[in-house]
């Protein structure tokens, strides 16, 4: 199993240039502080919308890349929009950085949900992975979208980074300029 901090930080290298969009929590509070880009939208208080929100700007954007970065807790509250995902067919990446816990309030274990890339499969995505190492998650293809990778990751063993120093309004002010100027994604923080 992985630390989410490394999962996260290869997923970043790898999709530098997508559209990503984080769920609430610790893994918005990872994202910032590995690497803060323009093409990065945090949802700092909309648990289990990450997907919603990533196949609005898929089908907004279809000419772009869409990474979205779901935790397991966050991927249970709206499994509802894995068919609608899958019938838009956008070039959309979700990730499940799957540790069994709600870390960013408590720890509680998470409900049972199964298996969230069987899951993807059955609402009809072109493909579904589950990974363990980061050699297994570097190796995967990702070409054919939408794909839900599951990332089996340990449980946090180091404190949550700093928080998201913006406000939302500042988030989507950014975003939007991001999107005006596709060149601009190869550019660091704005």
């Amino acid at each position: 199993m992985l630390d989410i901090r490394d999962a996260l930080a290869a997923l970043l290298e790898r999709e530098s240039t997508a559209l990503t969009v984080s769920t609430c929590g610790y893994i918005t509070r990872d994202v910032y502080n590995i690497r803060d880009r323009a093409n990065h939208f945090y949802l700092v208080g909309s648990m289990g919308m990450a997907a919603p929100i990533g196949l609005g700007i898929a089908l907004a954007h279809p000419d772009r890349r869409v990474l979205v970065l779901d935790g397991d807790g966050s991927f249970a509250m709206n499994p509802g929009c894995l068919p609608m995902i899958a019938e838009h067919r956008p070039n959309l990446v979700h990730v499940v950085l799957d540790n069994g816990a709600h870390e960013s309030t408590g720890g509680q274990r998470t409900a049972a949900l199964g298996d969230p890339a069987a899951m993807a499969l059955a609402a009809g995505y072109a493909a579904a992975h589950t990974v363990d190492d980061l050699d297994q998650l570097a190796a995967l293809d990702l070409t054919g979208t939408p794909t839900l990778v599951r990332i089996r990751c340990r449980l946090r063993s180091h404190p949550a980074g700093k928080r998201v120093e913006y406000t939302p309004q500042e988030l989507v002010a950014r975003f939007r300029a991001q999107l005006a100027d596709p060149a601009a994604h190869l550019e660091g923080a704005v």
